[in-house]
């Protein structure tokens, strides 16, 4: 396993991280907005852009900014190749507001790699459109995404 770590978060604090070499990023904004502006030490940085929807009809065809198969297959080259590396790396994934998008793609790099992924549980929100095409690359693969109660579980348990 070389990914051995995954989060998600908004543009916002991704753009506000000192770059680390050791930790590759997916870099997610909307179509109407510019490229994040990232540390220059994230040397592996795959950058997308699309909007935070779901088609209404999957027969209709594909609007413009939609998520779709070769961007997910950008998606897995990327982390087939960071999971191949010769040295352990993290993986973060930003969107706009680190609710939707990134927390789809957090979970595929998770069900991927198998490396765990930072406050899973506030994942509930994932793009459902985004995972679905994600997981029809690797039939093989499982994705449960969490239901909101898990989140409000770990905000009400004790902490030590």
């Amino acid at each position: 396993m070389t990914i051995n770590h995954v989060r998600y978060t908004s543009r916002k604090l991704a753009e506000s991280l000192e770059g680390n070499p050791y930790m590759a990023v997916i870099s997610i904004t909307d179509p109407t907005t510019p490229e994040a502006k990232l540390d220059p030490l994230f040397r592996h940085v795959l950058r997308l852009s699309f909007f935070d929807a779901v088609p209404a009809d999957e027969f209709q065809p594909p609007l413009p900014g939609l998520f779709n198969r070769q961007m997910a297959r950008q998606i897995d080259d990327f982390v087939r190749e960071i999971q191949a590396a010769p040295f352990e790396m993290s993986v973060m994934v930003h969107c706009e507001y680190g609710v939707s998008r990134s927390a789809a793609v957090a979970l595929f790099v998770e069900a991927y790699s198998g490396a765990p992924l930072d406050a899973r549980e506030f994942t509930y929100e994932a793009n459902p459109w985004v995972v679905d095409t994600l997981l029809s690359l690797h039939p093989q693969l499982s994705i449960e995404i969490p239901r909101p109660d898990a989140a409000r579980d770990r905000r009400t348990a004790m902490r030590a």
